[in-house]
C-alpha cells in the first residue's frame, strides 16, 4: 500500500505494476482519499485570503496520489480485471463518489473560490488560469454548491446510486460478451472464413481442450464470421447472440438498470436547475444546447438519408441476385455489404490485409507523427507492464542542447482475453502538468483488440483495424503532446465534442498513397502495397457511407432521446424501435435491444454526447482539407496544428483554438464531400 503514498521509485515514475497485489488497492484507496481530504481541508481552513494560487491552483494539484491510483486501477479493471477486481471497484466507487460529493459540496471551500471567481478581473490571470477558475467554478456550481442542505443530501444518493449502477452496467455486458460461444465442429459450416480468423478459432478451441472451432462476441472473432461465413444461419446466430447481451432477462440483464440510470440523471439535472441531464450535459459542450445538437443531427439525416436508402436498395437488389434473398436482415449485413464491395472494388480485406502486418502499421503511426510532430519511439524494456503482451515505448524529441528529451512513456495492448473489455480506447496512468518548475511528462495507453499472432501468421489486420490503431493514436497524440501548467486542463481533458478531433483527423493518413508507402508492406515479400489497391482503398472509402452515416446518426439520436426531456420508460426495447425508427433501413429483431450493451452511455462518459462522433467528423475533415491544400506532410500546418491543439488540452474554448489553427471555423462541406453525399 505505502507504494502509492510517494513517487513510484522506478523508471520516469512508471507504474510498478508487478509489486502491485489486488489486496493493496482496498487499504490504498482508503489512505490516499484520507490525504487528499486534508490536502482539501487544508485549502479551505488557510487563513490567508483567497487568491488564484493558494486556492484555485491548489486545488488542481491536491490529490495527486488518489489521482494516480485511480487511473492504474479503472484502467487496469477495463484491461487487465477479474472477478476480484470487479468486487474491490463495487466497493471503492461509493468511497469515491462520496469523497468527490464531500468536496463538491464544501461550504467553505466553495466560498473560497467564489471569492476569487467574483474578483477574478482584479487578478492577472493567463488564458489558461482564467479558464482554470472557470472550471472550478463552474464544477462547483454544476455538483451542488448552491444547493440547500436537504438538496445536497438527495445529490449525494444520487451520485452514489448512479456510479454503482454504471458499474453493474459494464460488469453485465462483459459477462454476456464472456459468456457466448459458438462451437463448431463441421468445418463445411465455416465456408467462406478466411484462413486467419479459422486458425485463430481452432486456436481458442485447443486452448479449451475441445475440438474443432469456437467463436466469440469479442470483436476479432465476431467480425470475420458475420461478414464471410456463408452458412446464414449461422450468422444470425451469432448476430442474434451479440444483439442480446444483458437483454436476456436473467441475472445480466440491463433493462432496469438503464430505467435507473436514465430516471436519476434526469433528477439530478432538475435538481441543480437544469430542464434535462442534456441541457446539464452539453452548457459544457461545444454543441451548447439539445436544440443545437438535435438540429446538427436532423440536418445530417436529411442529407444523408436519401444516400442510405439508395444503397440500402443497391445492397438488397444485389443479395437477391446473387442468392435469391428476399429481405435483408442484420445479419446479412456485413456480408453482403463485402461482397459487393468486392464486385465494385475488386477489394478484398483479406487480399489487404499481408499488407498490413500489425507491427508495420504501429511503425508507420510513429513515423508519420516523426514526419509531422519531429518525435520519435524507441521500444524499452525496463518499464513495468501489466500483461506480457504490452509493449513500452519512450517517446523523444530532440533537444536544443543536441541530446533527446523525454515526450511521453506509451504503452500499447493489442490483443483480446478474458478479463478485458471489447473495443479500442486511449487512456492514461499519468497525466502532464508542471508544477515547481518541472513538465512532468505523461503515461499514454492505447489498448486495442486486434487479431493475435498465431503459429503460421503474424497479427494482420483488416483496413478497418488500421484506421482504429490511426484513431487511438491521435488521441494518444493529444495526451503526449500535452504542454499545459494544471493536470485538468491537460491532454484530452477538453470538451466532448473536440475530444475526438485529434483521433478522427489521424485516419486521414490511412487513406494517402504517401503515406500507405511508409507501412503498408506484404509481411512475407516486403512488397509495398500496389498502387491499384491504393486506389481502390480511396474508391471506397465512402462506400456505404450514407447507411454508415444513419448508423451513427441512430446511436447518437438514441442517446438524445434518452436523456433531452423527462420521460417515463415502461419498456426499453419499445422505447429504443420508436427512437430510432426514422433511421431504420434493416427489420427489427425482437430478441435484440441495442440499448442493454450501449456501454458508450450507460457506462462510459458519452451520455448526450454521442452525436460529438459526427461532430468532430465535420471538424476533422476541414482539419484535414487544410493539410491537403498545403500538404499531408507540410510541417508548417502539422506545427500550427500540435500548438494550437494537440498541446493545449482544455486551456481555452476550442472553437477559438480551433480558429487559431485553421483560420477559420470549420465547415460541413468538407465532410458532406468526403462521405460522398453531396
Amino acid at each position: 500500500m505505502t507504494l502509492f503514498l510517494a513517487p513510484f521509485i522506478s523508471k520516469y515514475t512508471t507504474a510498478p505494476f508487478s509489486k502491485i497485489s489486488l489486496s493493496d488497492y482496498q487499504p490504498a484507496f482508503e489512505k490516499t482519499i484520507e490525504i487528499a481530504r486534508n490536502e482539501i481541508n487544508a485549502i479551505a481552513i488557510n487563513s490567508e485570503a483567497p487568491t488564484f494560487e493558494n486556492t484555485i491552483e491548489a486545488l488542481d494539484f491536491a490529490g495527486a496520489a488518489l489521482d494516480r491510483l485511480s487511473s492504474i486501477f479503472f484502467n487496469l479493471n477495463s484491461a487487465e480485471t477479474c472477478d476480484e477486481m470487479q468486487k474491490i471497484a463495487q466497493e471503492v466507487s461509493p468511497l469515491l463518489t462520496e469523497f468527490s460529493n464531500d468536496i463538491a459540496l464544501n461550504e467553505d471551500i466553495f466560498k473560497r473560490i467564489k471569492t476569487v471567481y467574483d474578483q477574478k478581473d482584479s487578478f492577472d490571470l493567463t488564458t489558461e488560469q482564467a479558464t482554470l477558475l472557470d472550471k472550478k467554478f463552474k464544477g462547483f456550481s454544476r455538483n451542488g454548491a448552491l444547493l440547500n442542505e436537504a438538496d445536497k443530501v438527495k445529490l449525494r444518493e444520487i451520485d452514489t446510486e448512479l456510479a454503482k449502477l454504471k458499474l453493474t452496467y459494464g460488469e453485465n455486458t462483459l459477462a454476456e460478451t464472456n459468456n457466448f460461444e459458438l462451437h463448431i465442429t463441421n468445418e463445411a459450416d465455416l465456408k467462406g472464413l478466411p484462413a486467419g480468423a479459422k486458425e485463430m478459432a481452432s486456436s481458442l478451441a485447443k486452448s479449451k481442450k475441445l475440438e474443432g472451432w469456437i467463436f466469440t462476441l469479442d470483436f476479432p472473432s465476431y467480425l470475420p464470421f458475420v461478414t464471410y461465413v456463408d452458412n446464414r444461419e449461422l450468422r444470425k446466430e451469432i448476430a442474434i447472440a451479440a444483439g442480446k447481451k444483458s437483454f436476456q432477462d436473467n441475472e445480466f440483464d440491463n433493462k432496469e438498470n438503464i430505467k435507473r440510470i436514465v430516471e436519476l440523471r434526469h433528477k439530478r439535472a432538475n435538481l441543480l436547475g437544469y430542464e434535462s441531464h442534456s441541457h446539464f450535459v452539453l452548457e459544457e459542450r461545444m454543441a451548447q444546447n439539445p436544440n443545437n445538437v438535435q438540429s446538427f443531427l436532423n440536418d445530417l439525416l436529411e442529407k444523408a438519408k436519401p444516400a442510405a436508402e439508395k444503397e440500402f436498395a443497391q445492397l438488397t437488389a444485389f443479395a437477391k441476385e446473387l442468392d435469391g434473398i428476399d429481405q435483408l436482415e442484420k445479419w446479412d449485413g456485413a456480408y453482403y455489404s463485402e461482397k459487393l464491395k468486392q464486385k465494385l472494388f475488386s477489394l478484398d480485406d483479406e487480399v489487404l490485409k499481408p499488407y498490413f502486418k500489425l507491427e508495420n502499421v504501429l511503425n508507420g503511426a510513429f513515423t508519420i507523427a516523426e514526419k509531422l510532430f519531429g518525435i520519435t519511439f524507441r521500444e524499452v524494456f525496463d518499464i513495468d507492464k501489466y500483461h506480457e503482451d504490452v509493449q513500452t515505448f519512450e517517446v523523444l524529441s530532440p533537444s536544443s542542447r543536441g541530446s533527446h528529451e523525454l515526450v511521453a512513456i506509451l504503452y500499447s495492448d493489442f490483443f483480446p482475453r478474458k478479463g478485458k473489455r471489447n473495443g479500442a480506447w486511449m487512456t492514461s496512468f499519468k497525466p502532464q502538468y508542471i508544477k515547481d518548475g518541472i513538465n512532468e511528462r505523461p503515461h499514454v495507453s492505447i489498448v486495442c483488440n486486434f487479431t493475435p499472432p498465431t503459429e503460421t501468421k503474424p497479427s494482420l489486420l483488416t483496413f478497418n483495424e488500421v484506421t482504429t490503431l490511426f484513431h487511438e493514436f491521435g488521441h494518444a497524440l493529444h495526451g503526449m503532446l500535452a504542454n499545459t501548467t494544471y493536470p485538468s486542463l491537460s491532454g484530452t481533458s477538453v470538451y466532448w465534442d473536440f475530444v475526438e478531433l485529434p483521433s478522427q483527423v489521424m485516419e486521414n493518413w490511412c487513406y494517402e498513397p504517401e503515406a500507405l508507402a511508409l507501412f503498408a508492406k506484404h509481411f512475407e515479400t516486403g512488397e509495398i502495397i500496389p498502387q491499384q489497391y491504393v486506389e481502390k482503398i480511396k474508391e471506397s472509402a465512402s462506400f456505404l457511407e450514407g447507411m454508415a452515416t444513419l448508423r451513427q446518426l441512430s446511436f447518437g439520436i438514441l442517446d438524445m432521446t434518452y436523456h433531452a426531456k423527462s420521460q417515463t420508460i415502461d419498456d426499453v426495447k419499445a422505447y429504443e424501435k420508436q427512437a430510432m425508427e426514422g433511421t431504420s433501413l434493416y427489420p427489427d429483431v425482437a430478441e435484440n435491444c441495442m440499448s442493454t450493451s450501449f456501454s458508450h452511455i450507460f457506462q462510459g462518459g458519452y451520455s448526450s454526447g454521442y452525436y460529438s462522433y459526427k461532430w468532430a467528423e465535420v471538424l476533422d475533415a476541414d482539419a484535414f482539407a487544410y493539410f491537403l491544400e498545403k500538404g499531408i506532410f507540410n510541417t508548417e500546418v502539422a506545427t500550427k496544428f500540435k500548438d494550437n491543439v494537440l498541446s493545449k488540452g482544455g486551456t481555452e474554448l476550442p472553437m477559438e483554438l480551433y480558429k487559431k489553427f485553421r483560420g477559420q471555423e470549420p465547415k460541413v462541406e468538407a465532410l458532406l464531400k468526403r462521405a460522398g453525399l453531396v
